[in-house]
């Protein structure tokens, strides 16, 4: 759950949302720090190999299916989610990803 200034926002309503994106092959959604409003959505995207997306385009599509405190502050399209032993999407790791300083 994301806490977004006392309102919690659930990662899977918005990675459905995502979801319904043709372009879009599978997402993960994290909460990150914020000044204001302590943690604000934040999306990582996998595109279709044979489509793409841009973080406009997908924040116009999601801007029709979500409430405007739950689209993402960023979407970020990637080439692969990192994955744990199990093949589940690494959550942990994608805040640590995000949080990490751009070159490290």
């Amino acid at each position: 759950m994301i806490i977004r200034g006392g309102e919690n926002l659930y990662p899977k309503e918005i990675e459905n949302a995502l979801a319904a994106h043709p372009a879009v092959l599978e997402c993960a959604v994290i909460g990150a720090p914020h000044d204001v409003y302590g943690e604000v959505p934040v999306a990582y995207v996998v595109t279709c190999p044979d489509r793409n997306a841009t973080e406009e385009e997908l924040l116009a599509h999601l801007s029709h299916r979500l409430t405007r405190v739950k689209v993402p502050a960023g979407i970020h399209v990637v080439d692969a989610l990192p994955r744990n032993p199990v093949g589940k999407i690494d959550k942990p790791r994608l805040r640590l990803r995000h949080r990490a300083p751009a070159g490290t």
